[in-house]
């Protein structure tokens, strides 16, 4: 109970008490009527008897005074309970009507390289806010409009504006120029109510190096506010409007470790709900760090090697290359050491909020979807890559052995004369073997394996091996939207072709061959040839792949988790089988043409790679290359693909080649170029 109320009830009751006298002397004084006999009797009252018109009078006043003395007991008793009994009950009613909690953002934590780099990190920034009542004010917004340079009803709508709290200070422009923040210091009787906040922001060091991989931040949105108040899990988070979230990247699969715990300020309002002073405050924690497996150096070559291998695509006639992907990884336990996308993005054009147009145009066609990380996003034809593990299905299934060999004219008709299909050598490799094949990626090699798996009793053994080495599922990578892949079979097309003629949607030997290869239907993303190629490199054993390696406490206290690697894959194939398939690796950079070797020949290091030129229907062909070094002890495997860029061997080898360059400090100075190319 407030003390305006209680001096209210007093009043009332001494109003009361005072009515009820006055009332009383009032009747007792207008019924007192006296007479006097003339001739000298003693005077007396009119109707002076007993029982007369005076005893009624008396008994209402005495009933009136009864009624308004219960009336007053009952004010005092309830005055005595408001007083002494409610008292706590009544001072926090009125103290929630005059104080209000508004809360306090605080910093996000810090993302860092594996050396402690920082690659996302906060700078102070000054924030001009202004209060509710400033947008009713017309001369104060076109001031505060012209100071900063937008439009006055920009002004206006950010400070109509609620989703920072109805009685948090609303946001105007952040990062404001220290010219700005002078003037309004020097001119307080001009803009009242706008005040200057010193805030944090995100900040890039390196610009959009690792853009996709690192993500963004943004308010928090409709559908983020509801799943956190749904959330009843130990560790959720409770938005509150005008929260800075993680959209995308890293900062989003970690939000919960990097967004800080929110602070409080307690506010003194008046009867409009207008600040009129400041109480207690509670300080804002800072969000934890979290570092990453990336390796400076080696993000920085796939950016540049990336770069190289698309400008080499260009630079032989393929102009409409413009996308493509690379990812460099630890095979001896999941590591991302580097990982890259293009096009790029810049994550600073996502501070203070985004523009429509800025939005538009990074989900736009014609700039190619920067935000889209190809290296775990994209799917494409896999090309040549595939035939290790086409060997190896073929060796594990009986259909072939290490010994087998097969005859290449450049032109194979396996399935009749009227169904031919070509190696991508149209003069024909001559006399192959598995291993040959694999070097010399001959493709009538592959033809005959697939047929093979086409008329055996099993003839899907094939995908189902190619699906034993993870691929057409995703690893779970710790980041967002991580794609499939696909390994098509008879199931599957029959399902895909529904609306075609029958003929369409059954499984043909052709099908089974295109997958023999790596043509067709089947897609694959980089991670997935990455992680495969690992499983090469290591002889089996294919670790998942990861982004993080630890999370510290603010401020560099103290490691809070460590990242448990984990095997994904645990692959059985006989030892001769994995020599024999490294065998053929390592001859493609050593014999397969002269264009590689001249590249290869400066790295003192042993590389065994592949090459793969898809085929897609509409465009020009995806070049790839995937390679472990050192290849008689393997640590790192890369893989890059280049869309829409010609041979692999042109364009993607040239990436990798630049990252291993960067790894082992002997960059790659050869220019050479070949005018064929594996497929």
């Amino acid at each position: 109970m407030t003390d305006v109320s209680l001096a209210q009830i007093i009043i009332l009751v001494i109003a009361i008490v005072a009515a009820v006298a006055v009332v009383i002397l009032l009747l007792s004084r207008g019924e007192a009527r006296f007479t006097f006999d003339i001739g000298g009797a003693t005077p007396k009252a009119s109707g002076g008897e007993d029982n007369s018109g005076g005893t009624t009078l008396r008994n209402r006043i005495l009933g009136l005074g009864i009624f308004s003395g219960g009336i007053i007991g009952v004010l005092l008793a309830r005055l005595w309970g408001m007083q002494l009994i409610s008292s706590d009950e009544y001072t926090q009613q009125a103290e929630s009507n005059r104080t209000r909690t508004i809360s306090l953002m605080a910093p996000r934590g810090r993302i860092l390289a594996r050396d402690g780099t920082e690659l996302v990190t906060n700078r102070p920034s000054l924030a001009v806010v202004a209060q509710a009542d400033v947008a009713n004010d017309d001369l104060e917004l076109q001031l505060l409009s012209n100071l900063l340079g937008i439009p006055k009803m920009a002004v206006k709508r950010r400070i109509e504006d609620t989703a920072e709290g109805t009685q948090s200070n609303r946001t105007v422009m952040v990062d404001v120029s220290r010219r700005v923040v002078a003037y309004l210091e020097e001119h307080p009787d001009i803009f009242p109510g706008i005040t200057v906040e010193q805030r944090t922001q995100r900040s890039y060091p390196f610009g959009s190096m690792a853009g996709q991989v690192l993500g963004y931040t943004g308010p928090v949105t409709t559908d983020q506010l509801e799943a956190s108040q749904e959330d009843t899990s130990e560790d959720a988070i409770q938005y509150h409007s005008g929260d800075t979230v993680g959209q995308a990247g890293v900062e989003s699969q970690y939000e919960r470790v990097l967004q800080g715990v929110r602070g409080e300020q307690t506010v003194y309002v008046d009867a409009n709900g207008n600040v009129t002073s400041y109480s207690t405050t509670v300080d804002p924690q800072s969000g934890s760090d979290v570092v990453l497996t990336l390796d400076p150096k080696i993000q920085q070559a796939c950016e540049s090697g990336l770069a190289r291998a698309i400008k080499a695509a260009v630079d032989t006639g393929y102009r409409d290359c413009k996308t493509g992907a690379i990812v460099c990884m630890d095979c001896t336990n999941g590591e991302i050491l580097g990982m890259a996308s293009a096009p790029t993005f810049s994550p600073p054009v996502f501070i203070g909020g985004i523009s429509n147009d800025d939005w538009n145009e990074l989900n736009s066609e014609q700039s190619e979807y920067p935000l889209l990380n190809r290296a775990i996003q994209g799917q494409y034809c896999s090309a040549s890559t595939i035939k290790p593990f086409t060997a190896f299905a073929a060796l594990s299934n009986g259909i072939a052995t290490p010994n087998s060999t097969y005859v290449c004219t450049g032109k194979w008709t396996g399935f009749g004369a009227d169904y031919p299909q070509y190696c991508w050598n149209h003069n024909g490799h001559g006399t192959m073997t598995i291993e040959s094949g694999i070097t010399y990626s001959c493709d009538v090699v592959f033809y005959e394996i697939g047929k093979a798996f086409y008329y055996s009793d099993n003839p899907e053994a094939q995908q189902d091996h190619l699906r034993y080495w993870g691929l057409g599922s995703p690893y779970n990578i710790d980041l967002p939207y991580e794609a499939s892949g696909r390994v098509p079979d008879a199931e599957w097309k029959k399902e895909y072709y529904k609306d075609y003629s029958e003929d369409e949607q059954t499984w043909h030997g052709g099908d089974q061959t295109n997958i023999s290869i790596g043509q067709g239907d089947i897609l694959v993303t980089p991670l997935q040839m990455c992680c495969a190629y690992a499983g090469i490199a290591t002889e089996g054993t294919i670790w998942r792949p990861h982004i993080l390696k630890s999370v510290q406490a603010p401020g560099g206290a103290g490691t809070v988790l460590e990242y448990q690697d984990e095997v994904a894959h645990q692959i059985l194939e006989q030892p001769d089988y994995f020599a024999l398939v490294k065998r053929g690796l390592r001859g493609v950079i050593t014999k397969e043409s002269r264009n590689i070797i001249q590249h290869y020949q400066s790295l003192d290091v042993p590389v065994a790679g592949k090459t793969g030129t898809g085929e897609v229907a509409g465009q020009s062909p995806v070049g790839w290359f995937v390679a472990y070094a050192p290849a008689d002890d393997p640590k790192y495997v890369c893989a890059c693909v280049v869309d829409n860029g010609g041979y692999g061997e042109n364009t993607a080898m040239r990436g990798v080649r630049d990252v291993f360059g960067a790894i082992w400090n002997q960059p790659d100075n050869s220019d050479a170029t070949s005018t064929t190319g594996a497929r």
